[in-house]
């Protein structure tokens, strides 16, 4: 599924001006789908009759307001009991404007922001409205003399009771506030507003307010929706978390711009959403006089006498994908173990130091040879971080001619030495978790938990890579797409999940996949099996072994979803 940016949403609406479908009719177009979909979920309330069921809009004051008011309108010819609260300001953009003006008397409006000159009166006064009690304001209401700061003070408690009462006793509440435009911290009136507890049926208008469209993070005290309704295209930052948990359950709405309308973003990074239509060639079909030379020779270099698993599941998961051959090249110890859980690989024998960790000079005609017989390489997991593993690194990385898939320790000896991948020979594809791309980038991880998207575009910009950048919502990315996969679930963040995508990646280079589309449908499979244990198992027992034995459900439900394609 293709997704945007909201600057090319913006300039994707601008084009369906030109093609004859105005901002007018879009805005219009969404209030009646955001009707729609009101409508439908009032129906599961069950009421007797429209008008007993209360639909409160949260209204901003730019176009996600006018949405609002274009559903409003509609809403309250429909019988509903419809009120909107303008939160912000008056309706500012010229479109919400008309779109405001044109609400029917019928539909109750509640101004809910300070005014300017009451917003100075109280801070002069150093008076704090809201710690005002119910009873305070009837003793100052019916009181026959009133000071000007008296005034105020019932003025405002009387809005704020208005603007909580109307959220209280509301059966869907609809917020409209701020679009995907917005980026910062909510203020602290936004904030109390949107802490009224209710028990209504939430529904966001295109974003949650509070949550930034184009990276995912969100502000302390966003709008936490039951439902989001996204108008034209889903936007990437949506697809992300933490903000991906405040939406709720994700509607993508038609409004009726012009297919050719997104042609104007040709040319520019393209942003999709891993789905079966993106993997639609993958698994390629397996004729019936193939052999294993057909699917490719993956070579795993990886593992320690310290850290064996990680060399059997990166090996487990290039098999369990599809690889005609895998062979691994570790150290004795290593290979003891990996042999026994892993029989259907082949493998290279390295020598070892002192402490486990494979030689370079000694091993260096191995790895060559191994190397030759390779369609794709996978290397880094478990291996170690010393002198001798750095120089394996930089000898595969710059003389491989296929695809070399890096990951772990493999990245670590990168962020030692960046030079390694300015001199290569073949693709790359890195597979780096928050920590390590933080080291590659040598920052606080908190800087790349902010900046994922970032992160990982520009990163493969510079060195000409494609960057999997795992976590929920892992990202793909290379120089000219940006993906983001939303399979998998927390019970996969066990040690030894990391190696097993880097194997199902190699496997999936080695069938001769681009490296983008390899890192897309690796991911993607990789977390259709962690799903598919997090049901047999549950999250908190399942293991990563359970993610290997599972990978052939991934793709039975892969091909199933494929062939129900309409």
């Amino acid at each position: 599924m293709q997704i945007v940016t909201p600057k090319q949403m913006a300039k994707i609406e601008e084009q369906s001006e030109k093609l004859g479908v105005s901002r007018e009719q879009l805005m219009q177009n969404a209030g009646r789908k955001l009707a729609e979909l009101i409508i439908e979920c009032s129906a599961r309330e069950k009421y007797d009759s429209p008008e007993k069921l209360h639909i409160t809009f949260l209204a901003g004051s730019g176009n996600n307001g006018g949405d609002c008011f274009a559903a409003a309108g509609i809403l309250v010819y429909r019988g509903f009991d419809v009120t909107v609260i303008n939160l912000l300001k008056a309706p500012s953009t010229p479109l919400a404007q008309k779109t405001f003006e044109a609400l029917p008397d019928k539909v109750r409006v509640i101004t809910g922001y300070r005014s300017e000159t009451v917003a100075a009166a109280v801070e002069a006064a150093e008076l704090d409205y809201m710690t005002i009690q119910h009873t305070d304001l009837n003793e100052k209401r019916n009181s026959k003399e009133l000071s000007s700061v008296d005034k105020i003070l019932v003025k405002e408690k009387q809005r704020m009771n208005d603007v909580r009462n109307a959220i209280v006793n509301a059966n869907i509440l609809v917020d409209g506030v701020f679009g995907t435009g917005f980026h910062g911290e909510l203020t602290n009136d936004i904030k109390a507003i949107f802490s009224i507890g209710t028990g209504a049926y939430k529904i966001a208008v295109d974003i949650p307010s509070g949550g930034d469209s184009k990276k995912g993070t969100v502000s302390p005290g966003i709008f936490t929706a039951d439902e989001t309704i996204c108008f034209g295209c889903l936007k990437f930052g949506m697809t992300q978390f933490p903000l991906r948990k405040y939406c709720g359950r994700i509607t993508v709405a038609d409004i009726g711009i012009p297919a050719q309308a997104f042609s104007v973003t040709n040319g520019e990074r393209k942003y999709f959403r891993i789905d079966r239509n993106q993997l639609a060639g993958f698994p390629s079909k397996r004729e019936r006089d193939a052999h294993k030379g057909n699917f490719g020779s993956v070579l795993v270099i990886a593992g320690s006498s310290s850290m064996r698993g990680a060399a059997s599941f990166a090996a487990l998961g290039a098999l369990r994908s599809g690889a005609g051959l895998v062979r691994v090249a570790s150290v004795e110890k290593c290979i003891d173990t990996v042999s026994v859980l892993v029989p259907e690989a082949v493998y290279t024998e390295l020598e070892c130091d002192d402490y486990g960790y494979m030689l370079f000079d000694s091993n260096i005609s191995l790895i060559k040879e191994a190397m030759e017989k390779a369609s794709a390489i996978v290397i880094g997991c478990g291996m170690g971080l010393t002198n001798d593993t750095l120089e394996v690194v930089r000898y595969v990385v710059q003389n491989a001619e296929v695809p070399v898939v890096i990951d772990a320790d493999g990245i670590n000896c990168i962020a030692r030495d960046i030079e390694i991948l300015m001199n290569r020979k073949s693709d790359v594809i890195i597979t780096p978790h928050v920590g390590e791309m933080a080291r590659l980038l040598n920052c606080e991880n908190r800087v790349i938990t902010d900046n994922r998207i970032m992160a990982a575009e520009k990163y493969a910009e510079k060195y000409g890579i494609t960057v999997a950048l795992k976590g929920a919502g892992t990202i793909v990315a290379d120089s000219r797409n940006s993906a983001s996969n939303h399979t998998g679930n927390p019970g996969m963040s066990r040690g030894g999940s990391g190696d097993i995508l880097a194997g199902i990646i190699g496997s999936v280079a080695a069938q001769g996949y681009t490296p983008y589309d390899a890192a897309c449908a690796g991911v993607y499979i990789h977390g259709l099996a962690g799903d598919a244990a997090a049901e047999k198992f549950g999250q908190e027992a399942m293991l990563p072994r359970d993610i290997i034995n599972c990978v052939p459900d991934s793709f039975r439900i892969l091909k199933e979803k494929q062939k129900n394609m309409i």
